[in-house]
């Protein structure tokens, strides 16, 4: 998961060190790519799951975030809310297919409800910053709430509103609201990726800081909700 930063004002021996490191990243992404299918995901779950589905910048970091809430019982990471059919990582990083970076939530709505992974979802990310997440700029990586229904989308409004009222963020919220029509799961090099590649660069400066700041987050929110 790659920065899209430029490094146009470093001195030629930074760039040739940038480049050089830069290359090596590339060839090792490669070896990801055994399998570079992606799926159409039928989104009717099992009967006693629900799904949801959340945008909110590199899905290797959201799929790891999901996973640990008790209810939770699987996470996909794929691309939504785009017009390219069968986008793959590669191309949804072109920011040209309109496709962000998603995770397909299954849950047992006996155990967790809707407007609680809602909560996760907005405590999760930055929902203040367009077209951007950490160190991860473009399109791909914007701020989307994908509802099933109207009754879903009510409630993710509710949600964003209680936010909002405890201040947890100083900027606007940018988040969209999109009905969630299609789904295409990653390609499988993406999935459960921080456990299958603990020790990447981008899981271990990142991905893990990230999950470590949201568990905080959110412990210290569900104290001001008793």
């Amino acid at each position: 998961m790659a920065s899209k930063n430029k490094f146009t004002t470093l001195p030629f021996v930074t760039l040739g060190v940038l480049f050089f490191l830069s290359t090596v990243f590339y060839f090792n992404c490669q070896l990801f790519n055994k399998d570079s299918s992606v799926q159409k995901v039928n989104l009717q779950p099992v009967q006693g799951q629900k799904i949801a589905a959340f945008a909110e910048g590199c899905f290797w970091c959201s799929e790891h975030i999901f996973e640990s809430i008790p209810g939770v019982t699987d996470v996909i990471s794929g691309y939504a809310g785009g017009h390219t059919k069968n986008p793959t990582y590669e191309l949804v990083n072109t920011e040209t297919t309109g496709h962000a970076e998603t995770v397909l939530v299954y849950y047992d709505p006996s155990k967790i409800d809707y407007a609680e992974l809602c909560r996760i979802f907005f405590l999760s990310h930055d929902p203040t910053t367009p077209n951007r997440q950490g160190p991860d700029e473009g399109s791909s990586y914007r701020s989307i709430l994908f509802y099933g229904t109207e009754e879903e989308r009510i409630i993710a409004k509710k949600i964003q509103e209680e936010i909002k009222g405890k201040q947890i963020w100083k900027n606007p919220i940018v988040t969209e609201y999109q009905e969630l029509k299609e789904f295409y799961s990653a390609e499988n090099y993406n999935q459960n990726f921080i456990q299958n590649n603990p020790n990447q660069s981008y899981v271990r400066a990142v991905s893990m800081p990230r999950y470590v700041e949201f568990q905080s987050k959110y412990e210290l929110y569900k104290k001001t909700m008793k």
